[in-house]
């Protein structure tokens, strides 16, 4: 598992370790471990010329001393700052590198400046540490557009510019967009949150002898994580101690939602999977599927609300009575996950007072957490607001709701109602997961886990990873439809089991 820790503990860490080294021997260690990343990064893309961008402060000197220890390529600094990092500047000056100082506010760069960018393979960003504000200021702006689109950009600590806290998105202030990000001793928020972590790229830990014993406040699940979540049956199972999942979705007008989640469920190594529906829907969910065994009864978990029309139908002959099967299910105690139109029926009952007691996922995307939010606090939400922060929109409907909630995007979040709790942070999916269907298939998965017993929590950020992997199983690099997805679950967990 990779886990982030807030900035202000990273460096309460930093400077517990500091206090009983020798003075400098913390960032040498920084230093020499960033030299050697760019060494091995220039030998693999040839690069014969590093440019080693420095700016203010401890950031600036770990990327001068890298500098002075680099063998091999040309190497020139361009330093940003009022007063470079000194023994740093030094000690690159002495190792033979040219140090170009450039000041803060100047409004155009000097020549020698744009003549070494334009002619870089590889960049060093070293311009602004975990200690600074999001967004470039200045000449760092002018100097980070001078670099060319060709040269490999790597970054020290963090994309500079980039908030460091991961909140704040990109686009409102210029930022670094990195190809690779080197940190040192342990991951902060910057590079596991949806806001930062576009900038972040590759992302490379070198282990300076930092550790602490507080609590992460985001954390991500590895494939190599998967072995010890996954429910793996014994030779003692059977189908019910293995978990039956039930699944009430689809509807007239919807039914292949139906399709898609229960064919997810059965993929994904259910016991058994019942079916709640309408006639239309449950032909197709039987004909996709024969062993689901159709209608209501026992069941370890449920997924509510796929292709349900929150409002019913209103016709006296209408046989969809699904929004009547989600509320009862809600005022139950078997665990669920709910999605899709079970959200607006969720939110109106959590508004009316009630508080569910078994656990519980709720799995929106930005729109629908928007429109929970609003229908539950009586404030005015908007998709917007959400995409802006969605840390703190995921954490807030978490705790106003009491259920773990998982927001569907690029990044998937999930939030404990527990504010202590570290959200979990998954970018497991490639980029053409984004297709109809693909929530409904989540949700099947989903519910297989929760009925498995696995607490919502793990079961969100597992079955996103194993989602995102089965897309990429499915049709590595192209594009992929979400049956397709669904059908490639068995294959996914099976080679993640086998690692």
């Amino acid at each position: 598992m990779i886990v982030g820790y807030a900035v202000a503990d990273v460096r309460a860490a930093e400077d517990r370790v500091r206090a009983d080294l020798p003075e400098g021997e913390l960032m040498q260690r920084a230093a020499r471990g960033l030299a050697e990343v760019v060494a091995v990064r220039a030998e693999q893309l040839g690069a014969r010329t590093v440019v080693v961008l420095a700016g203010p402060g401890d950031n600036g000197g770990d990327a001068l001393w890298a500098a002075s220890f680099l063998d091999g390529p040309d190497v020139t600094a361009v330093g940003v700052a009022p007063r470079l990092h000194p023994e740093g500047r030094a000690a690159a000056r002495a190792a033979g590198v040219e140090v170009v100082e450039v000041e803060p506010d100047a409004e155009t760069l000097p020549g020698r400046v744009l003549e070494v960018l334009a002619a870089a393979d590889l960049v060093v960003d070293g311009l602004l540490g975990i200690g600074g504000r999001a967004g470039l200021r200045g000449a760092m702006t002018a100097v980070v557009d001078a670099v060319p689109d060709t040269a490999y950009l790597l970054a020290v600590d963090l994309p500079s510019g980039a908030d460091p806290a991961g909140e704040e998105p990109l686009g409102r202030a210029p930022a670094v967009v990195a190809d690779e990000t080197v940190t040192f001793g342990m991951c902060k928020p910057v590079h596991l949150l949806p806001g930062t972590e576009a900038a972040v790229g590759r992302l490379t830990v070198v282990d300076i002898g930092v550790e602490t014993d507080v609590p992460p406040v985001v954390e991500r699940l590895e494939h190599d994580d998967v072995r010890s979540l996954w429910p793996v049956p014994g030779m003692g199972d059977h189908k019910y101690s293995r978990g039956v999942v039930g699944v009430v979705a689809g509807s007239e007008a919807y039914p292949g939602a139906a399709v898609l989640c229960v064919t997810s469920a059965v993929e994904s190594g259910a016991g058994m999977v019942r079916y709640v529906g309408p006639g239309r829907p449950t032909d197709l969910v039987l004909a996709a599927c024969p062993e689901v065994v159709p209608g209501p009864g026992r069941m370890q978990a449920a997924v509510v609300g796929p292709g349900v029309e929150p409002h019913g139908c209103d016709h006296p002959d209408c046989a969809d009575h699904q929004a009547d099967h989600v509320r009862e299910l809600l005022g139950g105690d078997v665990p669920l996950v709910v999605d899709a139109g079970a959200l607006e029926l969720l939110a109106s009952w959590v508004a009316a007072g009630n508080r569910r007691q078994a656990p519980t996922l709720l799995t929106p995307h930005a729109g629908e957490l928007a429109r929970l939010l609003t229908a539950v606090t009586g404030e005015e939400v908007t998709r917007d607001q959400v995409e802006a922060a969605p840390v703190e929109h995921v954490r807030r409907a978490a705790a106003v709701s009491g259920c773990t909630v998982l927001l569907k995007g690029s990044t998937t979040l999930v939030a404990d109602p527990d504010p202590t709790v570290p959200v979990r942070s998954q970018t497991d999916a490639p980029a053409w997961l984004a297709t109809a269907g693909a929530g409904d298939v989540l949700a099947g998965l989903a519910g297989v886990l929760l009925a498995a017993g696995l607490p919502p929590r793990d079961a969100g950020s597992l079955a996103a990873l194993v989602h995102g992997v089965a897309a990429d199983v499915a049709n590595p690099g192209g594009p992929v439809r979400a049956l397709a997805v669904a059908r490639a679950i068995p294959v996914a967990v099976a080679r993640l089991l086998g690692r």
